[in-house]
């Protein structure tokens, strides 16, 4: 009940209007780039609304191969993570353990806090969404793990949507 009037209360502030400020109309339209080092390589990004290396808000699409892993690692700010197609699997831990974990579906949402080892992994070719507070940085469990410091992996940075 709280919820709602809080939120009549701002949507009578704030139009829905003034509210948007990116759109993407049509996601076919959308700039794919490799993944930034801090990613295995084989996953392209699209970067959705804002600076995810700044401070402020950020969206991105994450595009994965199937059999896609990214191992445990740690964020310094929370990750909000929306499953728009496949199936992404999701656990909490300091140890790569594929026996453990909730498959995440299309239409599927997680959140994992800021400092909580976590780990994931596709199934199949799958897309996510992650928005959240900037800066988006990636901090490996295992030092080994991260692919920044793997020699064969190229690097590269995602295009800003429609720039």
């Amino acid at each position: 009940m709280t919820r709602t009037i809080v939120l009549s209360a701002l949507l009578a502030v704030v139009p829905l209007s003034a509210v948007a400020m990116d759109v993407t109309p049509d996601p076919s339209q959308l700039k794919w780039g490799p993944a930034p080092a801090g990613l295995p390589p084989e996953a392209q990004v699209a970067v959705i609304s804002g600076d995810p290396g700044g401070n402020g808000a950020y969206v991105i699409r994450v595009k994965t191969p199937g059999d896609y892993t990214i191992a445990p690692h740690t964020h310094p700010t929370d990750e909000n993570v929306t499953v728009l197609s496949g199936t992404l699997h999701f656990a909490m831990g300091g140890t790569l353990d594929k026996s453990k974990g909730d498959p995440v579906k299309a239409g599927g949402f997680f959140r994992a806090e800021q400092g909580m080892p976590h780990y994931a992994w596709a199934s199949e070719p799958t897309v996510i969404q992650i928005h959240g507070m900037g800066p988006f940085a990636i901090q490996y469990v295992n030092s080994a793990d991260d692919p920044r410091n793997m020699s064969t992996m190229s690097t590269g940075s995602a295009p800003k949507n429609g720039k």
